[in-house]
């Protein structure tokens, strides 16, 4: 039973081991060159002048919440785009009728105006 899960853990092991040491040599070879600029907080692209618990705008979390809705649907296509060959013609309606529905949230959206931007 061991000798099935052997290659597993060799992997496992292998992968830790140059993990490991690409993070070691990466430390002792790489450039030392420290600046104030590097170590002071950047977020979202511009500097960090009010308190961390300041309000954000709703339409951020729109376009965030958006973008992981149109985001997960290729979850969706790369396992049916595997077994195209075995579904046949109603997987392919299907398929349509998911990016159709798809599509038309997105215009929703769209026509809504979620995706603006001042």
């Amino acid at each position: 039973m061991l000798t099935e899960y052997f290659p597993v853990l060799l992997f496992l092991v292998v992968t830790a081991i140059v993990g490991i040491a690409l993070i070691v040599i990466g430390n002792l070879l790489g450039p030392k060159r420290p600046q104030a600029q590097k170590y002071t907080p950047y977020e979202c692209g511009f500097e960090a002048f009010e308190d961390a618990r300041m309000r954000f705008d709703v339409r951020y979390y729109l376009i965030a919440i958006l973008f992981i809705i149109f985001d997960l649907e290729i979850a969706f296509v790369f396992p049916w785009a595997t077994v195209f060959s075995k579904l046949g013609l109603l997987g392919l309606i299907e398929m349509g009728m998911f990016l159709a529905l798809l599509v038309l949230g997105f215009v929703y959206v769209w026509k809504k105006g979620a995706l603006e931007w001042e």
